[in-house]
């Protein structure tokens, strides 16, 4: 597989979100083609009309706040071109990606990964300087 390269999200990117602090049980949900999972403490994710939820610990080190409601991701990626299709384990869950798509991660020993399809991923990042 060919080698991480590091991305910035750009600028104007924003998502917005709520956190789910409630007193809850977790909850189940497919999407990505495998089941996910939410827990008291994550977040809800609106990212351009893409809905999802982000683990509590990974939204609070990589995103900030903006304004009320919206935030910023701040963090750098790391990224590569998915040789073959697959799956990724992520913390909420499971990914299903194709070959060609991205794999992301948010640390450069890829414990903390998702994926997107190609388009997204040139939609949101740009290559760090």
């Amino acid at each position: 597989m060919n080698q991480l390269k590091t991305y910035s999200r750009r600028s104007g990117s924003s998502v917005s979100a709520v956190q789910l602090d409630l007193d809850m049980d977790p909850f189940h949900y497919r999407k990505w083609g495998g089941e996910q999972t939410a827990s008291a403490g994550d977040w809800l994710v609106n990212n351009g009309g893409d809905v999802y939820t982000v683990e509590r610990e990974t939204f609070e080190s990589t995103y900030r706040m903006v304004s009320l409601g919206v935030y910023a991701k701040t963090r750098s990626v790391w990224a590569k071109v998915a040789d073959a299709d697959g799956a990724v384990k992520t913390k909420e869950g499971e990914t299903h990606y194709k070959a060609g798509d991205m794999l992301v991660f948010n640390d450069p020993d890829e414990r903390d990964g998702y994926a997107m399809t190609l388009e997204t991923f040139e939609r949101l990042y740009e290559p760090s300087e």
